[in-house]
């Protein structure tokens, strides 16, 4: 089968389903419309499916074979974010948007179950198809996977579109992806006062200025400079009178790391900073470190034989390298059990004004890029088939 001539013959289709989801987003645990259409396409493919976590689905296609069982997963849910560009089919949903591609993602998904359907005598394996909510809020991965719908899958993939790579190519490279992305909280504990009395108070906002200082050293002094260490503290509150010192400042901030060792030691190295630091003004503090999702780290294995994947559908020029980004992907709660592969698909075009990053209020994609998404998930399926065997 010509994967990449199958899905150009259904690309009315993928773009009519972006520009429905785009129209009409949801936030994350509430995406009832969304569910409800994505259902709706199951059904006319003929396609048993299960709902899960309420906006969650999950379809399985059977095939020649019940073995092996390959996952395909995309992210149903969108952004509390005003869209500001006048597409014909704008967001109908005041102050929420599709600003993470999450619209296209889904699209490529019900194409590929389309075509894949339609297809399904070359299918030597089963195929579930994992429509994920709340993706954005880092909690439906696991909601998926508590279910015990996917205790059987074999081998995963997902995949996210990237305004940084042009459209027509994927990248799916070894390794890590995504950093993992964690959460602290600081508080800093001093003694308020007056304002013009600062001799005669421990002033919190001061000390907690010098443990954000404090903390950049963690990245520039303590841990090998070839590792990607990001913390970062985001907010900083205190006090309510310009003339008042108050007792506590609170900030919170985020810690990010490709490397699942260092990702245990640095809640322990986090603290020693604070705590040392704050001594040093006479104040004490509160510490409170969560952990979220871990990193997104590509199987080797299950990257070689994506490689081939994208050259069949793209040839050699469709092939890029994308270094991992510190951002954070609850996809990899999945990689945690299944073998798995995250692809960065390519939907950049300067000539179309795609070019704006995830999460701006002018995202927009080139859509033509999606047929290499979708094309990628079925070539990756029969591939895999292949390769893994029963």
């Amino acid at each position: 089968m010509n994967v990449m001539e199958k899905i150009r013959e259904q690309a009315g289709y993928t773009v009519a389903m972006r520009r429905h989801f785009h129209s009409h987003p949801e936030l994350s645990w509430k995406e009832f419309n969304t569910a409800e259409k994505i259902r709706a396409e199951l059904s006319k493919m003929d396609i048993p499916y299960t709902e899960v976590a309420g906006t969650g689905t999950i379809a399985t296609l059977k095939g020649n074979s019940a073995a092996p069982v390959i996952g395909l997963r995309c992210d149903i849910d969108a952004l509390p974010i005003q869209e500001i560009k006048d597409l014909e089919f704008k967001s109908e949903n005041e102050g929420v948007m599709h600003a993470c591609g999450h619209d296209a993602h889904t699209a490529m998904l019900l194409t590929a179950a389309k075509v894949l359907s339609e297809n399904r005598h070359l299918l030597n394996c089963t195929v579930k198809f994992i429509f994920q909510p709340a993706e954005e809020v880092v909690s439906g991965a696991l909601a998926m996977l508590e279910s015990g719908e996917l205790d059987d899958v074999d081998r995963i993939c997902g995949m996210h579109i990237f305004p940084f790579l042009e459209h027509g190519t994927i990248s799916v490279d070894a390794g890590p992806r995504y950093t993992s992305s964690d959460t602290m909280k600081i508080k800093i504990i001093g003694k308020s006062g007056h304002g013009a009395m600062p001799h005669h108070v421990v002033d919190p906002i001061y000390v907690g200025a010098k443990v954000v200082d404090a903390l950049q050293s963690l990245a520039s002094r303590e841990i090998d400079p070839r590792e990607t260490v990001v913390v970062s503290v985001c907010t900083f509150h205190s006090g309510r009178l310009s003339n008042i010192f108050d007792q506590t400042a609170d900030l919170t901030g985020t810690v990010r790391t490709f490397n699942p060792e260092l990702r245990e030691q640095l809640p322990t190295m986090i603290e020693r900073v604070i705590a040392n630091t704050v001594r040093a003004y006479r104040a004490d503090y509160e510490f409170e470190y969560s952990m979220g999702v871990p990193a997104t780290i590509n199987n080797a294995e299950c990257s070689r034989i994506a490689e081939q994947s994208v050259r069949k559908i793209l040839g050699e020029e469709g092939l890029v390298s994308m270094p991992g980004t510190p951002g954070g992907e609850d996809f990899a709660h999945y990689m945690n059990k299944i073998p798995g592969l995250y692809a960065f698909v390519g939907c950049r075009n300067e000539a179309k004004d795609c070019v704006y990053s995830l999460h701006h209020e002018r995202f927009d994609l080139d859509e033509d890029g999606m047929s290499a998404g979708a094309a990628f998930y079925v070539q990756y399926v029969l591939d895999l088939q292949e390769n893994i065997g029963e």
